[in-house]
């Protein structure tokens, strides 16, 4: 027996995850009156139809998988006819073969979570931090401030790594640094065109730093979810880290940054002796 394309497996998911979260409901649910008896439990088609403000033979042709078009506005009506929760909303539109919708979620200055405190806590004393989108500091361990010399005057990442003498003399290799510490931001720039912050933090470093202003005409982009960083520090020596980025699940726009030491380098040893004991310091 053929099996179905990927376009028709999502299809098939489509069609039993709207019938199983129309099931879940009872017209009370919805504030809609019970009319009659039903061979089924749950919702019919024509009451989530009507409560999303579709055409009933739309929405049938939805929850039977056909290959049709489907806008945000449409998806959107149907998951609040749905009561759908963010995580179905975001299958919703993984299903419909859409882009599904930043989550509203906390981002920016707010405090982490107490979880993921105790996560940069245990970290310790190897250098962790939280940032957000535009590469603020949210949350920084001690680790990170003695390692790489954040100071409560330090925000943002790429501002620090461009304008502060201390951090660049810091680091051994910042020329090479210096090109896919950019090309990443791009990247993360071009994920939100429509916010702008990133506008107003490129124009400042455009204007602030002629190094960035040069690396930024050649317009490249990476990935680079994972780095090798080396700083030559004044007490400890040559410390050689291996980053990883981590993006936090349900708080878009945050990730948590954790820098392991090198195998062989033998910057574990170095970084115990400099750090007396964890303490975790929030950016505020």
């Amino acid at each position: 027996m053929p099996q179905p394309s990927p376009a028709g497996r999502r299809r098939e998911e489509l069609r039993d995850f709207l019938r199983t979260r129309r099931a879940r409901l009872r017209p009370a649910d919805v504030g809609m009156p019970e009319a009659g008896r039903r061979r089924t439990p749950g919702l019919r088609r024509e009451e989530v139809a009507v409560l999303a403000g579709v055409g009933v033979s739309w929405y049938t042709w939805l929850e039977q998988g056909r290959d049709i078009k489907v806008s945000d506005g449409v998806l959107d009506a149907v998951a609040g006819a749905l009561r759908l929760d963010e995580a179905e909303r975001e299958h919703l539109y993984l299903l419909a073969g859409l882009n599904p919708p930043a989550r509203a979620g906390a981002e920016g200055g707010e405090a982490v979570t107490p979880e993921l405190r105790r996560v940069l806590e245990a970290w310790s004393p190897r250098p962790g931090y939280v940032r957000d989108r535009h590469w603020n500091f949210i949350a920084v361990n001690d680790g990170a401030r003695a390692v790489f010399g954040y100071g409560e005057s330090d925000r943002n990442c790429l501002v620090m790594f461009f304008t502060s003498a201390r951090y660049r003399a810091l680091h051994a290799h910042w020329d090479e640094a210096a090109r896919g510490v950019v090309a990443r931001f791009r990247a993360d720039a071009a994920r939100y065109p429509d916010d702008p912050e990133f506008g107003r933090l490129i124009d400042r470093m455009l204007a602030g730093s002629p190094e960035f202003a040069e690396l930024w005409a050649r317009h490249e982009v990476s990935a680079g979810g994972q780095v090798v960083k080396a700083v030559e520090h004044p007490e400890a020596g040559t410390l050689v880290f291996e980053s990883t980025l981590l993006p936090l699940a349900g708080r878009p726009g945050l990730h948590l940054v954790l820098y392991n030491p090198r195998p062989g380098s033998g910057t574990e040893a170095r970084l115990e002796r400099l750090m007396d004991g964890p303490r975790l310091v929030e950016a505020g």
